[in-house]
C-alpha cells in the first residue's frame, strides 16, 4: 500500500451500513454505499479504488477494493474470508471508512513478482502496456499463493506467457501453463 505524501491527509469517508447479500446466484455479500458518501473522494474516470476498513462488533480488517457502482449508489463486495474473519452474517451493521487508494496498483504486490519484472524488461513492458484490471488479475493471483516457491513459479509462468503471445493472454492456455508441475 502506498501512503499518502506526509502533508497531505487523505480525505476519509466514515459511515455505517449493513451486510447484504445481493445476489443468491451467485452468493454475493456487499456493503451498500451511498452516491453521496462516495462522491466525496472525486474519482478520476472509472477508477473507483478504495482502501476500506470494516469494523464489526468482533474485529476490523482493512482491504483494498472498488466501489462497484449499482442502481445509481455502490456497493463494496465482501468475500468468506473477511466475513468470518470479522464474524459477520448478511444483516449485521458494520462501520466502514473509506478513502481513495493512490497505491500504483490498487493491490500490494508479492516481492517475487515484482524481482521477476524487475530482472525481465520486456516482461515488465509487456505486463505494463495490459489494462490496470489484468494487472491487478495477475498481482492478485501471484500474491493469494503462500508457499514461495510456487510465487516465483507462477509469476514466471504469466511473464512467459505474455512474451509468447505479444503481451495478450490466452486465458484457456495460461491456465493450462499454470497446472504444470513446479521447475525451478
Amino acid at each position: 500500500m502506498v501512503m499518502p505524501e506526509k502533508n497531505k491527509k487523505p480525505k476519509i469517508i466514515k459511515l455505517s451500513s449493513r451486510l447484504v447479500q445481493l445476489s443468491t446466484d451467485f452468493n454475493w455479500y456487499v456493503i451498500p454505499i451511498d452516491a453521496k458518501s462516495a462522491s466525496g473522494l472525486r474519482f478520476e474516470k472509472n477508477n473507483r479504488r478504495i482502501i476500506c476498513t470494516i469494523k464489526s462488533s468482533a474485529a476490523s480488517e482493512t482491504i483494498q477494493c472498488a466501489l462497484m457502482p449499482f442502481g445509481g449508489n455502490f456497493f463494496v463486495m465482501v468475500n468468506k474470508q473477511v466475513r468470518t474473519r470479522l464474524g459477520i452474517k448478511e444483516g449485521d451493521k458494520v462501520t466502514v471508512e473509506f478513502q481513495k487508494d493512490e497505491s500504483k496498483y490498487g493491490l500490494p504486490m508479492s516481492k517475487e513478482l515484482r524481482e521477476v519484472l524487475r530482472q525481465d524488461k520486456e516482461g515488465n513492458r509487456l505486463f505494463h502496456s495490459l489494462t490496470p484490471g489484468r494487472q491487478r488479475s495477475i498481482i492478485y493471483y501471484v500474491g493469494k499463493i503462500k508457499d514461495i516457491d510456487r510465487r516465483i513459479a507462477a509469476a514466471l509462468i504469466f511473464v512467459e506467457h505474455l512474451k509468447k503471445n505479444n503481451g495478450r493472454i490466452n486465458q484457456e492456455t495460461l491456465k493450462n501453463e499454470l497446472k504444470r508441475p513446479l521447475t525451478i
